[in-house]
């Protein structure tokens, strides 16, 4: 029997608090043989990275410790027992690691090619000319197009695939015995994703190595894995063979996680979260929530064609100019006279890979961008042709939640702040004292406790910072709300509650919803009525249950066949 590349034992992770320690990881134990994947799964907070963290020697000694008796086992020697100086020399040669945000990983000052030949300068021999030309192959081997010229590139000149392929290049240059990827795939495109995938797929049967593969994406797990692990708050709940785990999982947090996800083939009228089926300690509910009994009746949608319009966009045109030089300037189209309708009470989902002109057409209808040409109209007005004063007005109709909610919420106001804001700003409510008490209603509407009123964003997780975003936007009481990949860095669950509520106040308020995402799934789940972009040009529009099972453009095909299907 071979031995296991890696071997965790009984593993114990702890980080420092105002009451002295805090135990992250709990006492977990799983191994990686060779030429395997092991997919590490769960929600924020379940401590997969700090396991991966933990593995490579990059926890912060004087914030954490990791217990006496816990083993890291690699090639049958004990990481936790080495130097600084020893692991630094292991860890980027035999265990190299991915981390998720390839913008943050990646120093901006310096070329990526350069980034990539520091690791060989370290680990290897090599001369020079020789690491530029291993660098440029790199670069070849991970689908870099025009290779050589991205060597003097600079990781803002690359997209969010390609810098991710840099990552990739970087952290197989010295040919590692064991791959580490985190979150490898999230924020990215579905294509741009399943190219990723293919590729460290291709690359780990290549070179023969292992891969722990961290994800809170289960759609992803049965294309790449051969074994999952599944945490919750440090502990390992359920660990086995992937389509084992995946068909038949035995722990009820899988079973649950699995449920949350929106599937293609079928709606229902809300989707499960976590706490449906299972306590807070992790035990199973005796009895289900009587509201999940209505997930077997199907929520219908679609566009019939006799709506009330709500906003309508006519030849909507955006081109970009930058200099190039001295005196010549090049223009970029990244919106080709779009005309769409947005029907009262209705969603309009908006899906195309990154530079589609997604983003940008939620900017134009908000004014954040100036566009080029075209209309958009609310009430029958052209919004787009106000004077600022004038469009003062329909700004309380119509408004926008970002993907980020850490970046879009101010850290040093307090949530009562950040809600009572806009109220003042647009002349909302007689006093303070009134605007208030709306603040207080509405975080009471997006399940968040009154006690949140007077903290900080920091205070909160992902989720919630997303309600208080939702809250802010509804203190203006708009007819129109725009988001802008809203829920595309949400856990599996937390994604199923901001959906439901989203779902929620449509139904109660009748709120129109243009809902930009690269997921897919979640598209079809929300959507009546889906809008296929692909280099600024609308490509197809059709209700949601039609586009996806009757495609009719090519590239709509090319978009729904990179929906993962593991599951």
């Amino acid at each position: 029997m071979t031995r296991p590349l890696l071997s965790i034992e009984n593993l114990h992770v702890y980080f420092k608090s105002d009451n002295g320690y805090t135990e992250a990881i709990k006492g977990i134990s799983f191994e990686i043989e060779p030429n395997q994947t092991v997919a590490l799964v769960g929600e924020s907070g379940s401590g997969k990275s700090v396991t991966s963290l933990a593995t490579m020697g990059l926890l912060p000694p004087q914030q954490s410790k990791i217990d006496s008796h816990s083993k890291i086992i690699f090639e049958g020697k004990n990481l936790l027992e080495y130097s600084t100086k020893s692991l630094r020399k292991l860890c980027g040669k035999d265990i190299a690691m991915i981390f998720q945000e390839p913008m943050s990983s990646l120093n901006p000052v310096f070329s990526v090619g350069s980034q990539v030949a520091e690791i060989l300068k370290i680990h290897t021999t090599l001369s020079k000319s020789e690491i530029k030309n291993k660098v440029i192959d790199l670069f070849t081997e991970v689908g870099l197009p025009a290779p050589e010229s991205k060597y003097n590139a600079y990781p803002s000149e690359l997209s969010g695939g390609q810098q991710q392929r840099v990552m990739i290049a970087m952290a197989i240059a010295c040919e590692p015995k064991l791959l580490i990827a985190d979150e490898p795939t999230t924020a990215l495109d579905v294509t741009i994703q399943k190219q990723i995938i293919d590729l460290l797929e291709s690359i780990r049967q290549r070179r023969q190595m292992s891969m722990l593969f961290i994800t809170h994406d289960l759609s992803l797990v049965g294309e790449i894995a051969d074994k999952v692990v599944v945490m919750r708050y440090g502990v390992i709940r359920e660990q086995g063979d992937a389509q084992q785990v995946l068909e038949h999982p035995k722990d009820i947090y899988t079973q649950a996680l699995l449920k949350c996800r929106p599937q293609l083939d079928t709606r229902p009228y809300f989707l499960p979260v976590t706490s449906d089926y299972m306590t807070q300690d992790g035990e199973k509910i005796a009895s289900t929530p009587e509201h999940l009994y209505q997930t077997v009746k199907q929520r219908q949608r679609g566009i019939q064609g006799n709506e009330e319009i709500i906003l309508e966009a006519k030849s909507l045109r955006k081109v970009f100019t930058s200099r190039k030089g001295l005196f010549k300037k090049e223009e970029f189209v990244a919106v080709k006279d779009a005309s769409f309708k947005l029907a009262k009470g209705k969603t309009l989902g908006l899906v195309g890979e990154s530079g589609s002109g997604k983003t940008t057409i939620g900017l134009l209808l908000m004014r954040l961008h100036e566009a080029s040409g075209g209309k958009v109209l609310i009430d029958g007005k052209d919004i787009l042709a106000m004077s600022e004063r004038e469009f003062e007005a329909y700004q309380r109709k119509i408004q926008i939640i970002f993907q980020n909610p850490y970046a879009s919420l101010n850290p040093r106001f307090t949530i009562g702040q950040i809600l009572i804001e806009p109220m003042q700003v647009h002349g909302i409510g007689k006093d303070d004292a009134e605007r208030k008490q709306v603040a207080l209603e509405l975080l009471k509407r997006v399940s968040l406790p009154e006690s949140a009123y007077n903290r900080y964003p920091h205070e909160f997780s992902g989720g919630q910072r997303q309600r208080i975003a939702i809250a802010r936007c509804l203190t203006l009481k708009p007819e129109i709300i725009i988001c802008d990949e809203s829920v595309s860095a949400l856990d599996v669950s937390v994604q199923a509650q901001v959906l439901n509520l989203l779902q929620e106040l449509q139904d109660e308020f009748q709120l129109s919803y243009i809902f930009i995402s690269h997921d897919l799934a979640v598209v079809k789940y929300i959507s009546d009525q889906v809008m296929v972009m692909n280099h600024g040009d609308i490509v197809e529009i059709a209700n949601s249950d039609d586009l996806y099972h009757h495609p009719k453009h090519e590239y709509t095909k090319k978009l729904l066949s990179a929906i993962p299907k593991g599951i």
